[in-house]
């Protein structure tokens, strides 16, 4: 439920801060006095179009703030794939509107988009009025009563899993079946390129070692002259290094016996002398393999040249790239050769999904069809008595496809008057009749599910006497189940309020501003007076406003 709104800077109104409590709050006040200018910003929070030609104050921003008592709505999920703060008692929705036509929105503080602050509030907050009717009209929404009263909630959730596993499992066969028909168109192409992959025997890194073998055979002068002289300096047969330091050796050694201070020296000098050995050895055996091969550095340049020229024609980085494209033309293939495997596996697992998703339909319509008559049933009940005495109701179900919803299309069919066929309810139904027959569906669904809160915006225009009691009391009724804000200008709806404000506006040397008030009980009373008597305001008007308030405090 809204608990408390905050508006400042918009149209009339300068800085407005309004607390909302449970049950039925009225909202009152004369023509233009600011009602619907509290509407257009509550529209903000709900996401709406945005106009900076309602910024009052055009140096500064227009901010409507909405806090939300939200324990008992199951919207962590939301708050969590978002990435918003969770209270699991209180939610701040915000919207700020620049003079330069720049909007923000904001949850818990956290900004986001617009898509976001609607997908939450409408989870919140309904505003009806006369341009919501129109939603009765659409099947869809039709379709959605019957579910809530069905209470398919869960069933339909199961439902929508399985038909979309049914309708992924179907994109799956046709992308296949599209693939396989590519793939034989190109068949040949494909078992020419492999062939030509597959006669090269490539191995993983061959690259690599080519090109290294490739650089070393292509250097055995240079390199056998290169490792000759080191050999050479190392332990040649006149004053080679292995000499040389053999004879430092002796010296420290000689010295040792006399300088403390070299002590060790020799020792790690005859130790040098071990690995420079080792090394020499080892050159000398490097220098034996080194022989020129012609014949191999041919080898080596034509299997590069093969695999550069692959490598080319596929755009293929390295020979590991090639494998990967060989094996992807061998998958291709083998696609090929047994997709008729492939093809009746995954139409067995289409049919098998199809079946599954049809059979929880057919229990969602099973469930529609009952509810179907439960709801006929109450909505003539609670119809009846505002003034459609003669109306007729019933829901026309036909088949389709399996879709998300089901399998099922309804049609709301109505009749208004005596020995008058029902119709569907665009075709029959005057906007009062629909302003009332919503009514009903409201107080209807209110008393099978959890609703937002929702704001009645003067859905009793046109109406009166026995059958504004009734709009009343119906309101009353569902504001037991939930909070429910009505403007209306009918006293006789007005009395049923627990809590009621009156919007007035106060002129200035320079503007118009608009104001709301929290009322007293007794407040309340003439307010409900002035409104049966209008501005000639008197004693009876008085009794008769304690009446209707007495009234509805009886039922209660």
């Amino acid at each position: 439920m809204i608990k408390q709104l905050h508006i400042s800077n918009y149209a009339l109104i300068d800085k407005l801060d309004i607390g909302f409590d449970d049950g039925l709050t009225i909202i009152t006040g004369e023509t233009g006095a600011g009602k619907s200018i509290i509407l257009g910003a509550l529209s903000l929070i709900l996401g709406e179009r945005a106009d900076t030609k309602a910024i009052r104050d055009t140096a500064a921003k227009t901010v409507v703030e909405a806090t939300f008592d939200i324990s008992g709505y199951q919207l962590e999920r939301f708050f969590i794939d978002n990435d918003i703060d969770w209270d699991e008692h209180e939610c701040l929705l915000r919207r700020e509107l620049s003079p330069n036509g720049r909007s923000r929105a904001f949850i818990n503080d956290t900004p986001v988009g617009l898509n976001q602050l609607r997908e939450l509030s409408t989870r919140l907050l309904d505003i009806h009025s006369q341009h919501s009717n129109m939603l009765l009209s659409q099947p869809l929404f039709q379709l959605s009563i019957l579910d809530s009263i069905a209470d398919n909630g869960a069933l339909l959730e199961r439902y929508r899993k399985q038909y979309q596993q049914y309708k992924e499992d179907e994109r799956q066969l046709q992308e296949t079946r599209r693939s396989i028909e590519q793939m034989r168109h190109n068949e040949d192409y494909i078992r020419f390129q492999l062939d030509q992959l597959q006669a090269l025997q490539l191995q993983p890194d061959e690259d690599q070692e080519l090109e290294a073998l490739q650089s070393k055979l292509s250097n055995i002068t240079e390199l056998k002259e290169a490792l000759w002289n080191v050999e050479t300096e190392l332990d040649s047969e006149e004053n080679s290094i292995l000499q040389r330091l053999g004879t430092v050796a002796l010296r420290l050694e000689e010295a040792e016996r006399n300088l403390n201070d070299v002590e060790g020296m020799s020792q790690r000098v005859r130790s040098a002398l071990i690995d420079l050995k080792d090394i020499a050895q080892s050159v000398t055996s490097i220098v034996d393999t080194l022989n020129d091969d012609p014949a191999e550095l041919a080898r080596v340049d034509d299997r590069l040249n093969s695999i550069y020229a692959l490598e080319r024609k596929h755009n293929a980085q390295d020979v590991n790239a090639l494998i990967d494209i060989q094996h992807d033309y061998e998958r291709q293939l083998n696609e090929i050769e047994h997709n008729d495997d492939i093809i009746e596996e995954l139409t067995a697992r289409v049919e098998a999904a199809r079946a599954a998703a049809g059979k929880i339909a057919a229990q969602l319509s099973d469930k529609r069809h009952e509810a179907a008559k439960r709801f006929g049933k109450e909505l003539l009940a609670l119809a009846s008595p505002l003034g459609m005495k003669n109306i007729a109701f019933e829901v026309a179900f036909n088949s389709t496809d399996l879709n998300a919803n089901g399998t099922d299309s309804v049609e709301f069919m109505m009749a208004f008057n005596k020995n008058q066929q029902p119709m569907p309810v665009k075709e029959t139904a005057s906007g009062g009749e629909i302003s009332r027959v919503m009514l009903c569906i409201k107080t209807i669904i209110a008393r099978h599910m959890q609703l937002p809160s929702i704001i009645f915006d003067e859905v009793d225009t046109g109406v009166s006497g026995d059958v504004a009691n009734m709009i009343g009391e119906m309101m009353a009724d569902i504001s037991r189940s939930i909070q429910v804000i009505a403007i209306t200008h009918l006293p006789q709806v007005a009395a049923n309020g627990d809590h009621h404000l009156r919007v007035f506006k106060t002129d200035t040397d320079v503007e118009t501003l608009t104001h709301v008030e929290q009322l007293s009980q007794d407040e309340h009373i003439m307010e409900v007076a002035r409104m049966l008597s209008g501005k000639d305001l008197n004693q009876a008007a008085i009794d008769n406003a304690k009446s209707l308030i007495n009234h509805k405090h009886k039922n209660d």
